[in-house]
């Protein structure tokens, strides 16, 4: 399977917020994610996996959190 890259801008206003999307991206982990960051200052979340766009969207929006925007990186 070909790994993507997405970048997402997430309403993330404390660590708890970034915290709740790092919990959910690492448990993606055996699915198909096979790296990411999580940037509270920047409110960017970067992700490198072999799933599509549309299901790392779901898992991030299931914490709760806002997503502003995102967009495949390659």
């Amino acid at each position: 399977m070909t790994e993507h890259t997405y970048k997402f801008d997430v309403k993330m206003t404390c660590s708890g917020c970034s915290g709740a999307v790092t919990r959910v991206l690492e448990k993606a982990r055996p699915d198909g994610v096979s790296d990411f960051t999580v940037d509270l200052a920047t409110q960017e979340v970067v992700v490198k996996a072999t799933l599509p766009y549309d299901d790392i969207l779901a898992r991030i929006k299931k914490t709760g959190k806002e997503v502003r925007s995102g967009v495949t990186v390659e």
